[in-house]
């Protein structure tokens, strides 16, 4: 086994030392009992921490420098620092934000600067929560980082490049941490309840299929929130096995723990769909009260909210259009806004943008659009592009025609000018109609104008 600084043969992480003895009187929570102890026990984030990634090779070859992880709740960055705790030979300090100040930033740094001169043995500092951290305090560490005295691990729910320091991010490597696919979440649950050691194997405990699932769908990608799930419901079914005489986890239990009642919601399957259609069609509909309540019927089964923002995206394309260009916009922002905050907090921008797309004025005329010219892509000829449209910034362009006789229409008023832009026969019939709804008012008659004039001038 892997051994820290002092050469002791456990961590130096207080929770680490106390948890064999803790697991068998059930003192320490279930999720700190099952925190995995080596880079082969570690679920998820196999991009950046799986076989034969960089931060891995660092890892098992104790050639660490700083880093700081970044990611919501409950996906393993304070697990993997754990981990670089049991594999490094370095000093291993751990601090959190929230207790330590300058004074122990300044203690631990004079400290590892002794220990470096002396027997010339690294330091790593973890901060925990470091974002919470203020400038100055961040300040602190910037030259111990610079100069090698300390290599440092941060972890943090918020991006770095907000909030922290950027001489300090510019020193360290940022590792993005994923949430939890649900397979994963399932692993780490099923691991719990098998483990005699740490987890809840000795105890014979059962968990019905449909209570596995809600939490899972209860996690959303947190490992920490499952097994504090699984763990109080376990210790209702413990309860109850005096009188059934079985410790069976029932989907009942698993809701009262979690005080969420379970919604009837397959994410692979026919309800997850029939939402997601619900919701589609209250935004075409124009009904934000309906939109909204398919939006939070979704949340609470755990849909993933990139799936919803993604979904308000194209919705706000095909249904909305250019009758409000700004539609698009909000639901973009409103789609990385959940990349950046994540739930729950994410459900607000998610809401803004439902009701700005359910409440738009509707066109489908750039969906309708799109359709008819890949139709005729697919069932017509396709004929050369016109070599007056052709590229003609390289040398030798001109000597193939290329560029002849195109009129640049910034040179003539309106800045339009009459002039083909497709080869004849190449459409079968207008693909964009405009209608008369929101600001495709003013693109109708704008085109119309234009229309005109391609008339005056004798073309189609």
């Amino acid at each position: 086994m892997p051994v820290s600084g002092d050469g002791a043969a456990e961590s130096l992480f207080p929770e680490d030392r106390e948890a064999a003895r803790a697991a068998e009187s059930g003192a320490m929570p279930l999720a700190a009992r099952m925190r995995p102890r080596t880079l082969d026990e570690f679920v998820g984030q196999e991009e950046i921490a799986g076989p034969g990634t960089y931060l891995r090779r660092a890892i098992e070859n104790d050639e660490l420098s700083s880093v700081i992880f970044y990611g919501p709740a409950g996906t393993g960055k304070s697990t993997l620092a754990h981990i670089i705790a049991h594999y490094t030979k370095a000093q291993f300090e751990p601090y959190s934000a929230v207790t330590s100040g300058v004074a122990d930033i300044r203690r631990v740094t004079k400290q590892a600067g002794e220990r470096i001169r002396a027997r010339g043995q690294r330091t790593i500092l973890f901060v925990d929560e470091i974002h919470r951290f203020n400038k100055a305090q961040q300040d602190a560490f910037l030259p111990f980082v610079e100069n090698g005295t300390i290599i440092l691990v941060g972890s943090t729910t918020e991006n770095p490049y907000f909030e922290i320091n950027a001489p300090l991010v510019s020193r360290s490597r940022i590792f993005v941490f994923q949430p939890l696919t649900a397979e994963q979440v399932a692993e780490i649950v099923d691991r719990a309840l098998a483990d005699e050691e740490r987890g809840l194997g000795r105890l014979e405990v059962t968990l019905a299929p449909e209570a596995r699932e809600h939490i899972i769908n209860l996690a959303n990608g947190d490992a920490r929130a499952a097994l504090n799930a699984l763990e109080a419901a376990a210790l209702r079914a413990l309860q109850e096995r005096r009188k059934t005489k079985q410790a069976l986890i029932t989907l009942e239990m698993v809701e009262d723990a979690a005080q969420r009642r379970a919604l009837t919601y397959d994410k692979q399957g026919d309800t997850h769909y029939d939402v997601i259609s619900a919701y589609i069609k209250s935004l075409r509909g124009g009904d934000p009260d309906a939109a909204l309540y398919w939006l939070a019927r979704m949340i609470s089964a755990g849909e993933d909210p990139r799936f919803i923002a993604r979904r308000l995206v194209i919705q706000s394309a095909e249904d909305v259009g250019n009758a409000d260009p700004m539609a698009l916009t909000v639901a973009t922002a409103a789609a990385h806004a959940v990349e950046y905050v994540g739930l729950p907090e994410a459900q607000i921008p998610l809401a803004q943008a439902t009701i700005y797309v359910a409440t738009a004025p509707k066109s489908n005329a750039s969906y309708l659009g799109i359709s008819r010219a890949m139709e005729d892509v697919r069932n017509r000829v396709v004929p050369l592009v016109p070599k007056h449209l052709r590229d003609a910034n390289y040398p030798g362009a001109k000597n193939f025609g290329h560029g002849e006789g195109y009129v640049y229409p910034h040179d003539h008023p309106g800045h339009f000018v009459p002039q083909e832009y497709l080869p004849k026969g190449t459409k079968s019939r207008r693909y964009y109609e405009p209608t008369d709804e929101g600001y495709e008012k003013r693109i109708r008659a704008r085109m119309e104008e234009w229309e005109k004039r391609r008339r005056e001038a004798g073309g189609e």
